[in-house]
């Protein structure tokens, strides 16, 4: 733009001042499955993601207002509220103080925007020549393509690569940022203390499980468990020294909305030690966690704060499962007779962490959804090392969590079909199934569950056994068995279907 170029002020007037002790409270609602989010979400090249929640703001402002209708602007609000859910209360004068209308500006100005409220009027654009710049003067008469410029002689010229544009004035009616309007008619003059409230997108939260791993002794298993709140902001506002509030539940929202994700994230983590955490209470069926300090929450930021404080030595148990069939099977609406259904051997074993979440048990406290990260610490050089990962769901005091960590690599396992026969007339199918788990560590004995699937009817009985079995569930039976180092435990079982 050439020196001498008066530059472009875009204002929006706002009839308020903020005191010192103007306050804000937000409470976050997380719709995000946990675990869900991509790191790239909130990195560059994350635009057009979507931010799975959502936020209810309460802001505290003082406004001076006269006797009859007053215009208020209040702008630097989130560009992503509903505006359905907006709304204004006078605290000085809730009876004499009424809201006539109400609206939500966000058309922003841009480049283009501001060229098209110059069609048929007059603009001078600068181009570079050679070291030099030169300027053509123009009534606009095209945006699309460059810019299309008819000169007083009636020659038209199409101006692409300008370097600069000189306007004649600043027109009415554009803002540079999202703003909330109100028309109020007070029936009081003078200061007014005003409650505003409304809900936005681009917010949400979720929880991240730091686990220690610990054998104290042989067969012993122990947990160190910390938690830290994740909180996304990519609402278009910043929110400072916040009252903060997060619900943990499945609260339902009719046609809940997806909200387009804004730029690239900076990612911040609160570690005051010593500052007031969050404050846990049962909330109608929910769980509300409330901060005991304020905090700021920037826009296009991810910030972490402590749940609660390590709980540590809480007992666990660690289970190695066989499932040789590898997947679930769906039920039919009759007996699933091909032979050859759900013969396919896996060979993996996996690896299970249990947790009773009881106060009994060095814990006992509600938790909220999110991921569980697990790691162990190498004897050698004190580092901790990860060891796997899993989601948990929303988990009530006394409950127990189980999380996957991954798949045994000395511990695997072989299922095959030994015999099959049917007699469609009689109405019955015998299948007889042999499982062999090998443990291929040296000096290691382990305790193996063997799952096992009766997926070919729903009436089944198993008419011969080589292991006691537990019934899970109405399709499912659990064998247990226990292998010595460099050792073999062979389960055979036949079950006999009928309808």
């Amino acid at each position: 733009m050439p020196r001498n170029a008066r530059p472009l002020v875009i204002a929006t007037l706002a009839a308020l001042a903020l005191p010192a002790g103007a306050s804000t409270a937000i409470t976050i609602y997380s719709s995000a499955q946990p675990g869900t989010l991509s790191p790239q979400t909130f990195r560059t090249g994350g635009e057009g993601m979507t931010i799975p929640g959502y936020a209810l703001v309460r802001e505290e402002r003082r406004f001076e207002l006269k006797a009859g209708r007053n215009l208020l602007r209040v702008p630097d609000v989130p560009a992503l509220i509903d505006p359905t859910t907006v709304s204004f209360a006078s605290l000085t004068d809730p009876k004499g103080t009424r809201v006539i209308e109400q609206s939500f500006e966000f058309d922003l100005t841009s480049t283009q925007k501001l060229l098209s409220r110059y069609l048929e009027r007059e603009i001078t654009v600068e181009q570079p020549r050679g070291q030099g710049v030169g300027s053509f003067t123009g009534t606009l008469v095209g945006t699309q393509g460059g810019l299309t410029l008819k000169a007083a002689d009636g020659s038209v010229r199409v101006v692409n690569g300008y370097s600069g544009v000189t306007l004649p004035s600043l027109p009415g009616g554009l803002i540079s940022r999202p703003t909330l309007v109100w028309d109020i008619e007070s029936g009081r003059a003078g200061t007014h203390d005003a409650r505003i409230a409304y809900q936005t997108g681009g917010v949400t939260w979720w929880t991240d499980y730091n686990v220690t791993y610990k054998e104290p002794g042989p067969g012993q298993c122990r947990l160190d468990v910390g938690a830290w709140v994740t909180i996304v902001n990519q609402s278009g506002a910043t929110f400072e020294d916040a009252k903060l509030k997060l619900v943990a539940g499945d609260v339902h929202r009719a046609q809940p909305r997806a909200y387009p994700a804004a730029a690239p994230a900076s990612m911040m983590r609160a570690q005051e030690a010593k500052a007031p955490g969050f404050e846990e209470k049962a909330f109608f069926e929910y769980h509300l966690y409330t901060l005991g300090r304020p905090t700021t929450l920037a826009q296009n930021s991810t910030k972490q704060i402590e749940l609660f404080p390590t709980a540590t030595g809480v007992g666990c148990e660690k289970t190695l499962l066989y499932y040789g069939q590898g997947s679930g099977f769906a039920s039919y609406g009759s007996p699933m007779t091909d032979r050859n259904y759900g013969v396919l051997s896996n060979r993996k074993v996996d690896v299970y962490l249990r947790m009773k979440n009881a106060a009994a048990n060095g814990l006992g406290v509600p938790l909220p959804a999110g991921k569980l990260r697990v790691s162990k610490r190498d004897d050698a050089d004190g580092s901790l090392e990860f060891i796997g990962e899993d989601l948990i769901d929303h988990t009530a005091r006394d409950e127990t969590v189980q999380v996957k960590l991954g798949s045994a690599f000395d511990v695997v396992g072989e299922r095959k079909q030994l015999d099959y026969r049917i007699d469609t007339s009689a109405k019955w199918i015998e299948e007889e199934i042999e499982v062999r788990v090998r443990n291929q560590k040296p000096d290691e004995e382990v305790a193996v569950v063997v799952k096992e699937n009766l997926y070919r009817w729903t009436n089944w009985a198993i008419t011969r056994k080589t292991h006691d079995f537990r019934k899970e569930d109405a399709r499912t039976v659990h064998f247990p068995v226990r292998i010595a180092a460099k050792g073999e435990a062979v389960v055979r079982y036949t079950v006999r279907y009928t309808w």
